[in-house]
């Protein structure tokens, strides 16, 4: 029995450091120029937080950003899911800590572990959630990451892609029709090892000072991850747009995991869409991993690109590797809410 109403996206909001980063910068401390990178990734500089930041200090004022969009107070909170990588400690989790500083008092809480399709994957878990539970009014979902806590900034495979921030998304009620339409996953973990970072886990534990060096940093094998990306993203896209009964021309606006400019404008073009259909920051922002997605949506809403009525795919990959979609129903004037 379907749910007399729906579930969507009713506030946005996202915090990125102060510390920018450049390739000409980074390429002080690698044996490549800039223009390589550029060629190679699109990017062309990366944020990068202050070591006095902490990952709840971000997932913090994205949240309340996306709260006053919103129209809430934290009272008004039911559910806060947390994904990251990153968070302040292993445990407890990161979602506590925000459900703390926020002053939720009646929240449930967890932190959701997919890597960089963790937003995509916890907006879904949150929806699920609103429409089985009428008790479930507001739910809050913050991306967030300090990859560069764990990245070699000597290492070419990592360094030239990872950047820090947060991006938040608050789901509330709407009527029926409106909100998310439909939702797909897939995961191929033939190359499970491909992106790790081993360090402070239980095999490789804090307290064992045996372990190799490399095992404290984000390890990453590029080939392995763009094969993934462009083989299983088109397809968990298209599962999603047909469990939603409509078709790829019908799909307005697209906002994928921003890993890698090249990747997007690739998988763009697989789907039969074209760059005009969506909108990409990974260039000036970088890869900021779970927050991305989030980031990359909270900065569509404030130049005004989703329009009422408009269908919204959102789409990301994460390394084990995790793939999933979900179409969306906008219905945010966007022009009246970011004045």
């Amino acid at each position: 029995m379907s749910a007399p109403y729906g579930i969507g996206i009713v506030g946005v909001g996202h915090h990125l450091p102060t510390q920018i980063e450049d390739n000409e910068t980074l390429c002080q401390r690698l044996d490549v120029e800039p223009e390589w990178i550029l060629e190679k990734t699109g990017i062309q500089r990366r944020y990068i937080a202050r070591p006095e930041e902490h990952a709840s200090d971000y997932a913090l004022a994205a949240a309340r950003n996306a709260m006053a969009m919103a129209g809430i107070t934290a009272d008004q909170l039911d559910l806060i899911i947390c994904c990251t990588f990153s968070g302040d400690y292993i445990f407890p989790p990161l979602s506590a800590k925000l459900h703390h500083e926020l002053g939720a008092k009646g929240a449930q809480v967890f932190d959701l572990q997919v890597n960089c399709t963790g937003v995509v994957t916890g907006l879904t878990v949150a929806a699920d959630r609103m429409l089985v539970d009428e008790m479930v009014r507001n739910a809050l979902v913050v991306g967030v990451e300090l990859n560069s806590r764990y990245v070699d900034r000597s290492d070419v495979n990592t360094a030239i892609y990872l950047s820090d921030g947060a991006g938040a998304v608050v789901l509330g009620r709407r009527p029926q029709g409106e909100g998310i339409q439909a939702s797909a996953f897939h995961t191929d973990s033939s190359n499970y090892e491909a992106v790790r970072m081993r360090g402070g886990g239980s095999s490789y534990p804090a307290m064992n000072p045996s372990r190799e060096p490399s095992a404290d940093t984000m390890e990453m094998n590029g080939i392995a991850t763009w094969k993934q990306a462009i083989t299983h993203l088109p397809t968990v896209v298209r599962r999603c747009i047909e469990k939603a009964g409509v078709t790829m021309p019908e799909v307005d606006f697209v906002i994928f995991h921003q890993a890698n400019l090249r990747m997007i404008e690739y998988v763009v073009r697989k789907i039969g869409l074209g760059l005009d259909r969506t909108y990409t920051n990974v260039q000036e922002i970088g890869n900021t991993g779970s927050a991305s997605v989030a980031i990359a949506l909270s900065e569509a809403v404030q130049k005004g690109l989703l329009r009422p009525g408009s269908l919204v795919l959102l789409a990301a990959v994460g390394a084990g590797f995790n793939f999933g979609a979900s179409l969306w129903r906008w219905h945010l004037d966007t022009a009246r809410s970011t004045k």
